[in-house]
């Protein structure tokens, strides 16, 4: 059986981690590397960095933290924002990543899905989406671009579908209306994703208790999950320990990764 991952996902403005709540008002929490690094003492199991003002603000990613973050952490380590065609994927990859996310880029040229997969391979190619409840859409979900602030009119499912298709190895799904408000993941957003595609789905959004992951991994298919609020997030009354959450998750029948000793 495959293990559960958890996953701390680092929203990055000029080098450091931010916590927003529905993508917006982000408060600062600590340089990225510092961050990374302590993370990866707590033993999470991977992270994923997103440079959320790149691809609103038309420029390449901050190539000089993902190096920093890189050299702090050995586990995997995905890297999105600003990543426009293979060049910057590449230059991503060298600087540390092992898997580079597509997002805004992707809408706007969905061919870099393609042009990825086939140069560095489908597991190194994650489709990140942002998504929000939108009636009028077939599945009931819109995918956002540009850090949540713009509408694409494009329905979340069939696009995570084409996604796959076009040889996405993996998919995470970013609600809106959950993002930041420590009330649980989008569980009818996530099993929509299961019956469409077969890929690994990452939930992202919502999380604020241990319940919330043991819902979200008994009730779903889902292969990850991003637990950053409950971290560090300054919002939060209380911080969990990576240890903490697994322990319970396991008490809980959740097969997750084993702590190292």
């Amino acid at each position: 059986m495959l293990t559960k991952r958890l996953i701390a996902c680092f929203d990055i403005v000029d080098g450091m981690v931010t916590k927003a709540v529905r993508f917006q008002d982000n408060i600062r929490v600590a340089p990225a590397g510092e961050l990374a690094g302590t993370m990866y003492e707590e033993q999470i199991d991977e992270l994923i960095f997103y440079d959320i003002t790149a691809s609103a603000e038309r420029r390449r990613i901050d190539i000089d933290t993902v190096k920093e973050v890189a050299g702090r952490v050995f586990i995997p380590f995905t890297v999105g924002g600003g990543l426009k065609n293979l060049d910057d994927m590449y230059e991503a990859l060298k600087a540390g990543a092992e898997k580079v996310s597509v997002d805004s880029m992707a809408v706007r040229n969905p061919q870099i899905i393609a042009d990825g997969a086939r140069a560095f391979g489908s597991q190194c190619v994650v489709l990140s989406t942002q998504v929000k409840r939108t009636e009028g859409m077939p599945s009931g979900y819109e995918v956002y671009i540009d850090g949540a602030r713009t509408a694409t009119g494009m329905d979340a499912v069939e696009w995570i579908k084409r996604g796959q298709g076009l040889g996405a190895g993996e998919v995470c799904l970013n609600s809106i209306d959950n993002d930041g408000t420590l009330g649980g993941y989008d569980i009818e957003l996530m099993k929509l994703a299961q019956s469409a595609v077969s890929l690994p789905l990452i939930a992202s959004g919502g999380a604020g208790k241990p319940e919330h992951l043991k819902t979200v991994f008994t009730e779903t298919e889902t292969q990850a999950a991003i637990i950053s609020s409950m971290l560090y997030s300054p919002r939060m009354e209380r911080n969990y320990p990576v240890m903490e959450l697994k322990e319970y998750l396991a008490e809980n029948g959740v097969n997750v990764r084993p702590i190292r000793k």
